[in-house]
């Protein structure tokens, strides 16, 4: 089965007996989510028609946001009622107030119950707030209600990265019940941005037990993006057992997994289909599996043998495309003409780079920006976003104190500037661990962000005035949630591509997190390219890869070489990104390294593979795909 007959719509991977839970695959996460969507909806619809309640379990997190809109869009504009719907929602942090900002109870009402007309009555949510010694009795008085409401009909779940369905971490017993549960350190971890700071996740939650789950008629795990796709392969591909507690879906009858192609990416039939069956070999999927044979041979693509295809399991593809030597020729010439010294070309053109944080730019293609200023191209960087969620408190104090001893030093003080320094001193003194910033800390925390843009691009030499802030309208929360796009946020792009009319643009594609930052900017760029082009303008659309992770060699359509210098200066441009230092850990990442020391990472780790391939060697390579028009 190719890659590209896949994409073209939802696929079962049961007929792998590897996969051990029936699993649908989707080649995007939106619709992936219209289909949850469906199945919810005809759910509720059969159980009114019937005169019967229908009982659903809810998971909270970023994965359910577009299922619940999608939910409530049903309700205002067709009627879908929810006055004979019953919800139990599988977790909460404790302890934990039903009003902060990171409160489940919180979430659920804003991102649902409050826009549809499900009776209050008809609403658990573990309750964060009772005394510890009472914790016990409301565990089992909240399974009681379940068995009183007659059980559940569907099962909504998500998936962490530990392999935790609610807060059942590694470790959870498959009869398990509602309980007080340790959240596992990878799991406080991803919560740290919503916490600002690990250090201020709860360390426990109430959640719903293993048991409580498997008890449900039905069971759907969402899993949507990059970041799902080994522990997604480990639910499905491994045995049942306590360390991945999603694997114990594989004892339900009524169990499914719906996934987007993204976080399929690691099961064997997508990896590699060629050792799981027979395959319908598409140029892309030949393209993957010699570069594949090339690593697991540890040969250049010019030194592999007919005898390398049949020891890996690459004998249909040897037979079909062969003879060997013709066969790796054309991946090696095809891999080649990927590599280019002037992205941009020779004639100077107009490029606008789109980062939707003030530093996804540089840290992600800082060496390509320098070739193309180099090249005598007029480049333009738009950063999307503010990015003032990123930035600590202590930040905003030094320089609220920075500027009000300035004013002092030049005779500029004022009392209303002494008056400010205190608000916003006294705002952050008195301010909760999480607790959303005043809007003046927040602008503090914005130009925090705008001026080490602006000092990063005088690194790589992009001056001032070939900067735009946008500033887009669904990131100004000054919270990690954010607003749905809106088409304030596409008209603001399109007025820029308008504006500017660059040959070429080139977009974030780390699009991992559905309603993650990235994702969202590129959507919005994406409907701006649309209308853009349907106007009769014309421009290239390149993809480049977050500070997390780049693409993989046989994804890259185009390779830019860096030397040493141009990493070094790179390295400089990410340094004036000062509030970032030790951002992996305000973010909650695993991987404790800079920004900057991840960057080159995994650029050195791109020219390292194109010189395994026997391709020529580089010093660190920069790494893009270039955008097809296909939703994401």
């Amino acid at each position: 089965m190719s890659i590209a007959s896949m994409t073209a719509g939802p696929r079962t991977l049961f007929t792998d007996e590897r996969v051990r839970i029936p699993t649908r695959m989707f080649s995007t996460s939106a619709q992936a989510v219209q289909h949850i969507v469906l199945m919810i909806e005809n759910l509720i619809r059969e159980r009114r028609s019937a005169g019967l309640p229908c009982v659903l379990g809810l998971p909270t997190g970023s994965t359910p946001v577009s299922v619940y809109r999608q939910l409530v869009r049903l309700h205002k504009e067709e009627g879908l009622d929810f006055s004979h719907v019953i919800t139990f929602n599988l977790d909460e942090y404790y302890p934990m107030q039903p009003n902060e900002v990171q409160s489940y109870w919180r979430f659920m009402h804003e991102n649902l119950f409050d826009h549809v007309n499900i009776k209050p009555e008809n609403i658990h949510i573990p309750d964060g707030t009772v005394e510890l010694e009472d914790v016990e009795a409301h565990c089992l008085d909240y399974e009681q209600k379940v068995r009183r409401a007659g059980g559940l009909d569907l099962m909504l779940l998500g998936i962490g990265r530990t392999g935790h369905i609610a807060f059942n971490e590694p470790g959870s017993s498959p009869v398990s019940r509602t309980r007080l549960a340790r959240l596992d350190p990878v799991t406080r971890r991803d919560a740290a941005s919503s916490f600002y700071g690990e250090e201020h996740v709860p360390t426990h939650g109430l959640t719903a037990g293993v048991a409580t789950i498997l008890d449900a008629r039905k069971i759907v795990l969402m899993a949507f993006g990059e970041h799902k796709a080994s522990i997604v392969r480990k639910a499905l591909e491994e045995p049942a057992n306590e360390a991945c507690p999603a694997s114990f879906l594989q004892n339900h009858p009524q169990a499914v997994f719906v996934i987007d192609e993204p976080a399929a990416g690691e099961l064997s039939a997508i990896k590699t289909p060629w050792v799981t069956g027979m395959v319908d070999w598409t140029p892309e999927l030949i393209r993957r599996a010699v570069l594949w044979l090339s690593t697991q041979a540890n040969k250049g693509l010019l030194k592999l043998t007919s005898d390398d295809f049949r020891e890996h399991n690459l004998h249909e593809l040897l037979r079909e495309h062969g003879p060997a030597q013709v066969l790796c020729k054309q991946i090696f010439s095809d891999m080649l003409n990927t590599i280019c010294e002037h992205p941009g070309g020779t004639t100077p053109t107009r490029v606008l780079c789109f980062s939707p944080h003030p530093d996804d730019d540089v840290i992600s293609m800082g060496g390509t920006l320098i070739r193309l200023q180099e090249d005598g191209h007029e480049v333009h960087i738009a950063y999307m976003t503010n990015g003032n969620v990123a930035v600590h408190d202590h930040e905003a104090i030094r320089y609220a104190n920075f500027v009000s001893e300035f004013n002092q030093m030049f005779g500029l003080a004022s009392e209303k500037t002494a008056e400010l320094e205190q608000k916003v001193i006294d705002s952050l003194s008195r301010k909760k661990a999480g607790q959303i910033d005043s809007d003046e800390v927040l602008a503090i925390k914005a130009l925090v962000r705008k001026t080490e843009a602006i000092a990063a691009a005088e690194a790589i030499k992009i001056g001032y005035e070939l900067l735009h802030f946008l500033d887009l309208p669904f990131y100004r929360t000054g919270t990690v949630q954010k607003k749905p796009l809106s088409e304030a946020d596409i008209e603001i792009v399109l007025n820029l591509l308008e504006t500017l009319k660059p040959s070429q643009i080139y977009v974030a594609g780390d699009l991992a997190d559905p309603h993650g930052t990235h994702r969202i900017c590129a959507i919005a760029t994406f409907e701006a390219v649309k209308r853009y082009r349907e106007a009769g303008g014309k421009l290239e659309v390149w993809l480049y890869r977050g500070a997390w992770q780049e693409f993989e060699p046989h994804q890259i359509e185009r390779a830019v070489p860096l030397s040493p210098q141009d990493l070094l200066s790179k390295r400089m441009a990410i340094f004036r990104h000062q509030s970032q230092k030790d951002g992996a850990m305000f973010l909650g990442s695993t991987d404790k390294r800079e920004f900057w020391q991840r960057a080159e990472d995994r650029n050195r780790r791109t020219a390292s593979l194109y010189d395994k391939f026997g391709l020529p060697e580089y010093f660190a390579m920069e790494g893009f795909v270039q955008w097809n028009g296909e939703p994401v």
